[in-house]
């Protein structure tokens, strides 16, 4: 089996399309040998607790509403094209992730991580959900078959912040500067939402590469 570290954020609509085109290309090709594992990477991590009204952030962010109109077209044709539905009518906040990031390390735990983060994309990008709320944290959690009691207290606490936010630190120091980002075998990065038809070479280079080692 190969180790597949992705770094990616619930609230990035690249991450949700890039995954999207590795899990198409996964189910394509039956076999895959890959071992997936999520970690931290938050776009924005001043987002304050309790997170901000997603219109005017976004303004700002990309120079008015133009800006953002603009900066927005191709990943609608993206989206499109990957099949990903972006509800951003629904869509009203935009919550600070480190609370999504430490569920999606708490469910790796119980070997659970992948079901969370489908459903934290689901929630956010589809529903219009605010993931920054621990109700919906709690209920995406007990969905997936954790303890959501367990859950709620450990949200309300401080567990594993700074853990959370040391392995971001870190990913920021060895380069990673944009999600999603993948690595292959702990070896090879591949950076953005790539097609479902580089994740198929990339399968059927490594299914030969392993065949040859038997």
């Amino acid at each position: 089996m190969v180790k597949l570290d992705i770094l990616s954020d619930p609230v990035c609509p690249w991450c949700y399309i890039g995954k999207t085109y590795l899990e198409r290309a996964m189910e394509k090709a039956g076999d895959h040998p890959f071992i997936i594992e999520w970690h931290p990477y938050q776009l924005d991590p001043t987002i304050p607790e309790g997170g901000v009204e997603r219109t005017p952030y976004m303004e700002r962010k990309f120079g008015g509403k133009e800006g953002w109109k603009n900066a927005y077209m191709p990943l609608v044709e993206h989206a499109t094209k990957a099949g990903v539905q972006l509800n951003h009518d629904l869509i009203t906040r935009v919550p600070n992730t480190l609370d999504a990031h430490r569920l999606i390390h708490w469910a790796g735990i119980e070997q659970k991580q992948t079901f969370v983060v489908n459903a934290l994309f689901k929630a956010y990008w589809v529903e219009g959900r605010d993931i920054g709320d621990h109700e919906v944290l709690v209920d995406i959690a007990a969905k997936a078959g954790l303890d959501g009691a367990m859950i709620g207290r450990l949200l309300a606490s401080d567990a594993d912040k700074d853990d959370i936010k040391a392995r971001q630190e870190h990913s920021r120091k060895m380069g990673v500067s944009s999600v999603p980002t993948f690595v292959v075998a702990n070896q090879n990065v591949v950076q953005g939402a790539q097609p479902a038809s580089l994740w198929e070479n990339v399968i059927a280079d490594l299914n030969s590469q392993l065949a040859e080692r038997e």
